[in-house]
């Protein structure tokens, strides 16, 4: 509650997690209306998919996958904790799910999200990340479940092998109720927040890999898509959820 209560009256606060000093300077009207809200309205787009990934099978949200934010802090752009807050709504309202299975696949470590659960063991972690990176928050790490560091660099054959390698022993490890996948675009070659040389057909193979995955272990699944911060970034989202639906792995109901 302290933190939200920041969110509504400190623009300062506003500026230092977004980490775009000049909002500081801006009235607490302006960041409400042009900076929060459409946080909010992402936020409550991941915790309705997570409703309509266990109706479905599945469910997209096109935003969201603020994973530096926990329910005590914002950072690194993410000023609501949306992964937390869906898990823990189907965990309150859904009679079904009593266990969640995050895998976060954004360049960055997922410090928010682990720091939420870190004594949870509700909640399986599974985290790829660079390992040079923002946050480096070796306290949260201790939450990761099944931890992958990269060098700079990686490219898409190593990429994949380990993800797929990984996820595959991570769910003999433990059958969710549901994965909720952190799907960030940030790897990609030539993002320098990311720092890693992922193809855009690298993405795509990826998302591809955890959404078979899901359905192979017939798992309901969450998707958000988190960081990425090139100009062909929507395109390669666009791509990806096509080749996923020509796939037929979204499509009406998967399980």
């Amino acid at each position: 509650n302290h933190f939200l209560e920041g969110l509504q009256e400190w623009s300062f606060i506003v500026a230092t997690i977004t980490e775009i000093l000049p909002v500081a300077f801006l009235p607490n009207f302006i960041i409400q209306r042009k900076v929060l809200r459409p946080f909010r309205t992402q936020t409550g787009g991941t915790i309705m998919a997570g409703k309509l990934a266990i109706d479905r099978g599945w469910a997209i949200n096109v935003g969201g996958g603020f994973h530096h934010c926990s329910s005590e802090q914002g950072g690194g752009f993410c000023a609501y904790a949306d992964i937390t807050l869906a898990i823990k709504f189907l965990f309150e309202r859904v009679e079904a799910v009593s266990t969640a299975m995050i895998i976060d696949l954004d360049a960055h470590q997922g410090n928010g999200h682990e720091r939420d659960f870190m004594d949870d063991n509700r909640v399986y972690i599974m985290d790829v990340f660079n390992r040079y990176i923002y946050p480096g928050d070796g306290f949260a790490k201790r939450a990761i479940k099944w931890k992958i560091e990269l060098d700079w660099d990686t490219e898409d054959s190593e990429y994949l092998q380990k993800v797929e390698t990984h996820m595959s022993k991570a769910l003999r490890e433990v059958t969710p109720d549901i994965i909720v996948y952190n799907a960030g675009t940030d790897i990609l070659d030539g993002d320098q927040l990311g720092g890693l040389a992922i193809s855009p057909q690298g993405i795509i193979k990826r998302d591809q890999a955890v959404f078979e995955a899901a359905r192979k272990h017939k798992i309901p699944i969450l998707m958000v898509t988190s960081g990425g911060y090139l100009r062909s970034t929507a395109r390669i989202i666009a791509d990806s959820i096509l080749n996923l639906h020509r796939l037929q792995l979204i499509d009406q109901r998967v399980l």
